[in-house]
């Protein structure tokens, strides 16, 4: 009697653990490719997808980076060089003429 409750008892532990385990497997987001190379585990970076996308929606537009020289004080506003990093905009203040760095990130950070 003492057996069949020994072995019971470790069905229901083993059963528990294999319940808790594939939940951990779901949250790491492992995906498993079948091609003509075999099977291919492939781990998806949830973090990195997202930043992938049209460029005009991750940084700052041209605009934006005009709307926010107006802002600055620069009339008369022209955006001169756009990089990855940065926007330039070139424009003219009571003093004369005069540029301003943004950062080209979401909401145009000046720099």
């Amino acid at each position: 009697m003492l057996k069949v409750i020994q072995v019971a008892g470790l069905t229901v532990t083993m059963a528990v653990s294999s319940v808790a385990m594939s939940g951990f497997a779901q949250a790491q987001d492992v995906e498993l490719r079948l091609g003509p190379d075999g099977v291919r585990p492939v781990i998806r970076d949830r973090d990195r997808d997202d930043r992938r996308g049209p460029p005009s929606m991750r940084g700052c537009s041209e605009r934006e980076a005009r709307a926010a020289a107006r802002d600055s004080g620069l009339r008369d506003p022209e955006v001169v060089r756009v990089t990855p990093r940065r926007v330039v905009v070139q424009g003219y203040t009571r003093r004369g003429s005069d540029t301003i760095t943004f950062a080209n990130e979401r909401g145009c950070p000046e720099i």
